[in-house]
Parts: structure tokens; C-alpha cells; sequence
């Protein structure tokens, strides 16, 4: 049934017959160097000059005044939690389509997810949903916001930029303005995108980013916090280094940290991906349009970005027209050694997270019944390919 789509994204990757993953890793730059030097110098742990260059880079990128590397995008966004003022027994308003770590973050704050629907173009927060839950169920009391069902402080609001495609993060900032929610972004999938001129990450009180080996640009395991608040930065970074008091020798803590701060393998790794990001980016916008082109042509929607809207197109995404037809989907370009996946369970449908309040989620529901991720690596022409980029697909299996 999908013979022609499989028959074309073999040919859009150069690829007969072998697998071709959803996102493998590209590297082709300064990577190797970067990490010889770092075992050169010793310094491989959370001290080192890569981990204070990739922050200065983070920042450069994002436009934000601060960036703090942690250990992966998970801990950004629970430490972005923490010094956002989450406190345990809280409650945080989030989306029900997202990755799992949106909701496990949340709750290693001790908090509780809320789930609010998405927008079906974006496949991110709604603002419009956000704003109908709040009018429904939230009162303000001294000036913060409260649940009148649970009784709970609603104490921030994380939307996600889904696979990297912008939700209407301007409108959402001003709904939670109104409430007085800190507005935490959970930018994970989102790096090197932006909307109305701003980078994602940088809407709210604080941003997170995600490294991970399937990321634009990855250096394995890793995730970034971007904030112009100097205060919340440092807090965040202190937190990151298991909150210990500066000083040459002495071993003094002065609150509950965590060891979170990223090492400097991974930041060498990490600079040398954000010194090719620019090309990443124009190679995957260069796949965005072949696959547009494609699948207007097919009758087939894929996912664009709105208006005002830049995407890093990190995850090509295709709605088919039933549940049926997604699985369908799934079953003839996987048994083909074509990766595709559905998009992810919804949090509110995972056991742990089942007992908690919703909001109408039909717009989720309807993507997570139609909605497809389809190959998206950086591309290599068949000349160029090498035994590394090859080990990188099979990893990326």
C-alpha cells in the first residue's frame, strides 16, 4: 500500500537497501579534536573549559543573557522547575503530547502534571486551551494562582515545542502572565528554531534543551538551561554542582543539590555539533521542502510551520487520515527497514501519570491516532558517506 513513499524515501537518503534510521547523529566537525583535547587536559569531569565555552554558545545562539549545561534535558527541566519556585505538592500545567521526561520531571519535583490540550498545526500547547482550563478551575488567591477542585497552588506552566515545530508560545506566555505562572519552556526537541524573531526557550522565565544522541546536535547525553534571570542562573547552576559553597578546599553545602552538571566530554562534543549547527539546520530545512513537495503531491499532509514561525525540522511528521492507516503505515516502512514511529502514548494515558486532572483533549487525541514521525537525519550524498556515519544509523536503531 506504501510502496511509492517507501521506494522515495530510499531515494532521498541514497539508500537501497539498508536501514534507514529516524535520526541519527551526524558528525562532522571538530568533534574528535575537541575530545582529544579534553583527555589531554585532564579535566573530563563537570570542570572544564568545553562546559564554559558550550554555555557561552548556548547563550550566543538562543539570545538568552544565560546558560547553564546539565547533564541531560530531563534534569534542565527539573532544575528549571526547582528554581522557578515548583515546590512539592504543586501543580504544573503541561501537554499530554510530549516525551515521557516532560511529565517525569515534573514529578521528580514532587509536583503534579496537569495535561491542557494542543494545537493540531502546531502539536503544542494551545493557549486557547490553556486559557479555558484556568477560567474554569483556577482562582487567585494573594496573588498566585490556585486548582478550586484540588486546593493546589497551579505553580507553572510547561508547553513543549513539538519535534521542534514552535506552538504559539507569545500567546501561552500572556495567559500565564495573567495568572501569575511561571512559564517554563521545554524547548528539548526545539534548538535552532524560533518564532516571531525570538528563539524558542526564550519566552518564559527559563528554557530547557536536550542533547541526546537523536537531537539536531548531540553530544551523547546532555541539556542546557537558558534564562535572563541572574539570579535563577546562578541558583541553577549551584543546584547542578550538588549547591556546594565555592572554596579552594573545603567541602561545604548549603541545600539539597544534585549532580547534574555536564561533564566536559560531553561539552567538547557538544561545541563542536553547535559549530556546525547552521549547516545541520539548512540540511534539514533542504529535507523539509523534498518531503512538502512529495506529499502535497501525494495528498498526504505533513507538518509545517505556522506563520512567523521558524522550525529546525528535527522530526518530519505526517498525519494520515485514520488509526487504521498510522499502523498500516507503521508496519510496511518498519518491515522495510524504513524507521517510523507513531507519536507518543499520551501522558494522561500512562499509569502513572492516569489519575491526573485533565483538560478536553481532543485535538491530542486525534494526532496521536494520525500522527507519524518519518526519517529526518541530516542527509550525507552516498560519496561522502564513511564507516562512521554508517556505525551512526546502526546505533541509531
Amino acid at each position: 500500500m506504501y510502496e511509492n513513499i517507501i521506494t522515495f524515501i530510499r531515494s532521498v537518503f541514497q539508500s537501497e537497501n539498508e536501514f534507514i534510521p529516524l535520526h541519527a547523529p551526524h558528525f562532522g566537525g571538530n568533534e574528535k579534536k575537541y575530545l582529544i583535547d579534553t583527555i589531554d587536559s585532564t579535566f573530563v569531569s563537570s570542570v572544564g573549559a568545553y562546559v564554559n565555552k558550550f554555555e557561552e554558545m548556548m547563550a550566543e545562539i538562543t539570545g538568552a543573557k544565560y546558560a547553564i549545561a546539565t547533564t541531560n534535558g530531563t534534569t534542565a527541566l527539573q532544575l528549571a522547575l526547582i528554581v522557578a519556585g515548583v515546590k512539592p505538592g504543586d501543580e504544573v500545567i503541561t501537554q499530554p503530547v510530549t516525551f515521557v521526561a516532560t511529565a517525569n520531571a515534573i514529578a521528580h519535583c514532587s509536583a503534579i502534571p496537569v495535561f491542557v490540550d494542543v494545537d493540531k498545526d502546531t502539536m503544542g500547547m494551545s493557549a486557547t486551551a490553556l486559557k479555558a482550563f484556568l477560567e474554569a478551575n483556577a482562582e487567585m488567591k494573594n496573588g498566585a494562582a490556585y486548582n478550586k477542585a484540588s486546593g493546589k497552588r497551579i505553580a507553572a506552566c510547561v508547553p513543549m515545542h513539538t519535534f521542534g515545530f514552535p506552538c504559539r508560545i507569545d500567546e501561552i506566555a500572556a495567559v500565564c502572565a495573567e495568572y501569575n505562572i511561571a512559564l517554563v519552556e521545554d524547548a528539548a526537541e526545539s534548538l535552532g528554531s524560533s518564532y516571531k524573531g525570538k528563539h524558542t526557550g526564550t519566552f518564559g522565565l527559563l528554557g530547557t534543551f536536550s542533547f541526546n544522541g537523536n537531537k539536531t546536535v548531540t553530544c551523547g547525553g546532555g541539556g542546557a538551561i537558558v534564562t535572563n534571570d541572574e539570579k535563577l542562573a546562578a541558583h541553577a547552576k549551584h543546584l547542578s554542582t550538588t549547591a556546594k559553597v565555592p572554596h579552594p578546599w573545603e567541602f561545604v553545602h548549603d541545600e539539597v543539590g544534585y549532580n547534574y552538571r555536564m561533564p566536559n566530554l560531553n561539552a567538547a562534543v557538544a561545541c563542536a555539533q553547535l559549530e556546525q549547527l547552521e549547516e545541520i539546520l539548512d540540511n534539514k530545512r533542504a529535507l523539509a521542502a523534498i518531503y512538502q513537495e512529495y506529499f502535497k503531491e501525494a495528498q498526504i499532509q505533513l507538518i509545517t510551520e505556522i506563520p512567523q514561525a521558524t522550525a529546525n525540522n528535527w522530526l518530519n511528521t505526517i498525519i494520515l487520515n485514520s488509526r487504521e492507516e498510522r499502523d498500516t503505515f507503521l508496519k510496511e516502512t518498519n518491515g522495510s527497514k524504513v524507521m517510523t514511529r507513531p507519536i507518543w502514548c499520551l501522558m494522561n494515558r500512562l499509569p502513572m501519570y492516569s489519575n491526573c486532572q485533565c483538560g478536553p483533549l481532543g485535538n491530542a487525541e486525534w494526532l496521536e491516532a494520525r500522527a507519524v514521525n518519518i526519517p529526518s537525519s541530516y542527509r550525507v550524498i552516498a560519496k561522502e558517506k564513511t564507516n562512521n556515519e554508517i556505525g551512526n544509523a546502526e546505533y541509531a536503531k
